[in-house]
């Protein structure tokens, strides 16, 4: 047991920090200020993580949590923290990234301030919902010893327990009627003895429920079944139909396979179109059950809008978005550009982004699938015209090496790289430094109390 420690910042992963000797101590749901005692429960060479224990003095930065299952589901894990602190960290980050990973000089470097969310709840436009038959339950109800009758729960995984969920009363990350939908189908499933996923067999009728939404008010219910039990399916969606007249797309899939992804299957349309609608200015984008789509729309428009700053467009450019997904930064850009040309990995994807300018009357963007590393050459540029503005929007991961070549040997006269990983990209940026400086960065809150943080940077290209 530490004593006394003093809490004294931030990391990057959303836990406190303090330092005992010579290690850092990592602790959750701390706050800069706290005086505490922790458990030690990893001890590694340079750092140790433990748990607070006993607490001698709160911060004067901590605020009461707004949402009763914090601390427990792993989501919001900043809720203690004031909305104007969380900025401040998170533009710390993104700062200590691209200094010490990146080395660069923030002297020399346009730092614009982080762009917050006007919404620091029900800002979502889709959360998944797992049902399980084994409920997690908190440490005081086990050690009653009292047999516990109703284990069956719909909501989130409990960090580390794969197999346990959390049966959640109310969210705040999605306005209503999500949290409705999710309580009324519980509610109808228990009470009409309908089996409720079994994760570690892998058997059950019920498995996922997932809710979207958009600005322009359509609402999907998507419902993942894991047996094709047709009689028991369709009662189900026919109560949903019947009880939720809001949602404009109700859907429903079977997935018996050992794991949960859904890319792989189709899905069925019970009641309304296969698709609902986003609206971001002038532009609309089709959300299918399977769609990529940014879960935070609003400020989806405020990212879409800085790249669109950052990228100085006159109308004569040719632009390459990488990591096109549904294309809808292409889109963004393609009326302000003479050219558009959108790359993406997964075909699917590609074929929305088709959609996506045909629907907004957009003829100017060619859309191509294939790996990055291997279609972004000399040849596929030299056919599609060589760029002058690379945007890039990599996976947490960054970008390949190969990639990042080709871009540093493209002869482009910017790029833009947004990030939801300023650490990767700060790596990224330190290996393009020969041929391309940084000359600005914008931080962008996509989700409030929470450590994640996306981040766009200019990269202009050093003149001989």
């Amino acid at each position: 047991m530490l004593e006394q420690v003093t809490i004294t910042g931030v990391a990057a992963e959303g836990k406190a920090i303090a330092r005992v000797g010579e290690k850092v101590l990592f602790v959750p749901y701390a706050a800069p200020g706290d005086v505490v005692d922790v458990q030690v429960k990893r001890v590694k060479r340079n750092f140790m993580e433990g748990v607070i224990k006993r607490v001698h003095q709160w911060s004067d930065e901590r605020i009461d949590p707004f949402c009763d299952h914090f601390g427990v589901c792993g989501g919001c894990k900043w809720q203690h923290l004031p909305y104007d602190r969380q900025l401040f960290y998170k533009q710390l980050q993104v700062t200590d990234h691209l200094t010490r990973i990146g080395k660069i000089d923030p002297a020399d470097v346009e730092v614009l301030p982080i762009a917050g969310s006007a919404r620091t709840t029900f800002y979502r436009n889709k959360l998944e919902f797992t049902f399980s038959n084994k409920k997690w339950l908190p440490r005081e109800v086990i050690d009653t010893g009292e047999p516990v009758h109703e284990m069956d729960a719909l909501g989130f995984h409990i960090p580390v327990f794969f197999d346990k969920v959390l049966d959640i009363s109310k969210c705040w990350l999605q306005s209503e009627p999500s949290n409705e939908i999710r309580r009324a189908v519980r509610e109808f499933a228990v009470r009409e003895r309908m089996t409720f996923y079994d994760i570690r067999a892998n058997k059950g009728l019920l498995r996922n429920l997932i809710v979207r939404n958009t600005s322009t008010d359509e609402w999907m219910i998507l419902m993942v079944f894991g047996s094709n039990d047709q009689d028991a399916i369709d009662r189900l969606m026919n109560f949903l139909t019947e009880r939720f007249h809001e949602a404009t797309t109700i859907a429903y899939m079977i997935n018996e396979k050992a794991n949960s992804t859904i890319a792989d299957l189709d899905a069925v349309i019970f009641k309304g179109n296969p698709y609902i609608e986003e609206q971001m200015e002038d532009l609309r984008f089709q959300i299918g059950p399977k769609s990529f789509f940014q879960t935070n729309s609003r400020q989806a428009c405020t990212l879409y809008g800085i790249v669109r700053d950052f990228s100085g467009l006159t109308g004569t450019e040719i632009v390459y978005d990488l990591y096109t997904g549904t294309g809808t930064v292409a889109c963004f850009l393609a009326c302000h550009a003479q050219k558009v040309v959108g790359i993406e990995y997964v075909q699917e994807a590609v074929d929305h982004a088709n959609i996506n300018a045909r629907r907004n009357a957009i003829n100017n963007c060619d859309f191509v699938a294939g790996e990055m590393a291997e279609v972004l050459n000399d040849a596929f540029m030299d056919h599609h015209g060589r760029p002058s503005v690379i945007v890039t929007d990599p996976p947490r991961a960054g970008m390949h090496p190969k990639v990042v070549r080709q871009i540093a040997e493209s002869g482009a006269d910017k790029i833009v790289y947004v990030s939801c990983n300023s650490a990767t990209q700060a790596r990224d940026i330190e290996l393009l430094s020969e041929r391309y400086k940084i000359v600005k960065y914008q931080a962008v809150d996509m989700f409030p109390h929470t450590h994640h943080v996306e981040n766009v940077a200019l990269l202009e290209r050093i003149r001989a």
